[in-house]
């Protein structure tokens, strides 16, 4: 619970544009600002960026560097943001995260977040890999073996998901449970604990706190391992913790997300009792 509300605090720091000022560039496009060039234009954003979020942010102890990386990661992508993608994902390297984990936050997320902002990440991707020298022999490949699944568990969530949308989109409901949570979960390059990490942080990144990755219960089956397990966060601490979300103009959001998030909480609650309801979450 603790790494979950560390989480939602760092994401929403990043959320809506530069905060760390590094010498990285985008595809050329667009470059992320320097220091020096916030300080020319606003001096107390820059003086905030480096008391609050380098000299604060990220040196708190609820969150590993290494899983506030996954968290900035995930966020920057789920938003678009790719101008800053250089930069932390080599903080990310740096920080532990492996180049093959890397590549499957980024294919993990073309499912959560849009085909669109995964692809706009590979460009920020390719350049950190080119510079440290990474191959192809240090990334995931495009099949292999798989992680074990509870085949009980997933049947119960496969036959909670087709009485709720089956009717409506089987389709979606088929490839729900074939390419997500039969292939794409059980890919072993990234742990569940860190999918679910990835997950979490890109739904909240992008407003989308009704979907039951936020549920108090296990999902699509995934077994506890190494990696950690696949619960979920209380709605009432997650609540909490959204009032945190108070900088780089976030205060809005956190507000109108814990607005929302006020709405599903009843939801939630009756769904985590009883899974007959047919309330508006997703699927995934």
């Amino acid at each position: 619970m603790r790494m979950l509300a560390a989480a939602l605090f760092s994401f929403c720091l990043f959320a809506d544009g530069p905060v760390a000022a590094k010498d990285a560039s985008s595809d050329g496009a667009k470059t992320i600002s320097k220091p020096e060039d916030i300080r020319a234009v606003a001096p107390a954003l820059e003086g905030y960026a480096q008391k609050f979020v380098d000299g604060d942010l990220w040196k708190r102890p609820g969150l590993s560097p290494r899983d506030r990386s996954i968290v900035t990661v995930a966020a920057l992508i789920a938003r678009g943001q790719t101008v800053e993608l250089p930069y932390y994902l080599g903080l990310s390297l740096e920080n532990g995260v492996k180049p093959s984990e890397i590549s499957e936050i980024i294919t993990h997320l073309a499912f959560y977040t849009g085909w669109a902002n995964a692809i706009d990440a590979i460009p920020a991707a390719k350049q950190v890999f080119e510079s440290r020298n990474i191959g192809a022999d240090q990334l995931p490949p495009a099949m292999g073996p798989q992680l074990p699944l509870d085949e009980a568990a997933e049947k119960q969530r496969a036959t909670r998901v087709g009485e709720q949308f089956g009717q409506i989109t089987p389709s979606l409901v088929q490839y729900t449970t074939d390419v997500l949570f039969r292939d794409l979960w059980l890919r072993p390059a990234l742990a569940p604990r860190d999918r679910s990490l990835v997950t979490v942080s890109a739904l909240i990144a992008t407003g989308q706190v009704a979907q039951d990755h936020l549920s108090p219960e296990p999902r699509n089956g995934q077994r506890a391992d190494a990696g950690g397990s696949r619960r979920g966060a209380r709605p009432s601490r997650l609540l909490r913790r959204m009032a945190q979300c108070f900088l780089r103009g976030t205060c809005r959001q956190g507000r109108h997300r814990e607005a929302t998030a006020l709405k599903e909480r009843k939801c939630l609650g009756r769904q985590s009792r009883s899974r007959s309801s047919t309330s508006g979450d997703m699927p995934w």
